[in-house]
């Protein structure tokens, strides 16, 4: 096996329960190749960032982590009707989105971040309060 660089704003990384590590093509919607996938993006507006969707992982947590710049990241409200939480995100820091739990994302300026979950079954959905 050759050893190079890896550029991981074109790539994921996958990490598979049997130790394997592969560089593969990013793929932010549902997979069931049962790895841990490592995502990073340079994203510079809301349409980068899906915000016009909510999406949610069922088999797993999620760690968004802001890199460079800053983001909002929003709670879908669990009751009908009831406002959205959200978490400021500025450089250098993540917050770990629950299993299961709906959420978006919306940018404060161009910002590189990274997203670490198991994205089997991930879900996504159109949002329908958008202004």
């Amino acid at each position: 096996m050759t050893t190079i660089p890896i550029d991981l704003f074109a790539s994921a990384l996958h990490f598979h329960p049997d130790g394997d590590v592969r560089a593969v093509e990013r793929q932010m919607t549902s997979s069931d190749s049962g790895a841990w996938q490592i995502a990073t993006f340079h994203v510079e507006t809301d349409a980068d960032v899906h915000a016009d969707h909510w999406e949610m992982h069922p088999q797993a947590e999620e760690a968004v982590c802001c890199l460079t710049g800053g983001v909002r990241l929003y709670f879908r409200s669990d009751r009908p009707g009831g406002a959205e939480d959200m978490v400021q995100l500025r450089a250098g820091t993540a917050v770990i989105v629950p299993r299961g739990r709906w959420h978006r994302l919306e940018l404060d300026t161009a910002s590189d971040l990274m997203s670490i979950t198991l994205r089997n079954g991930t879900r996504l959905e159109k949002r329908t309060d958008t202004h």
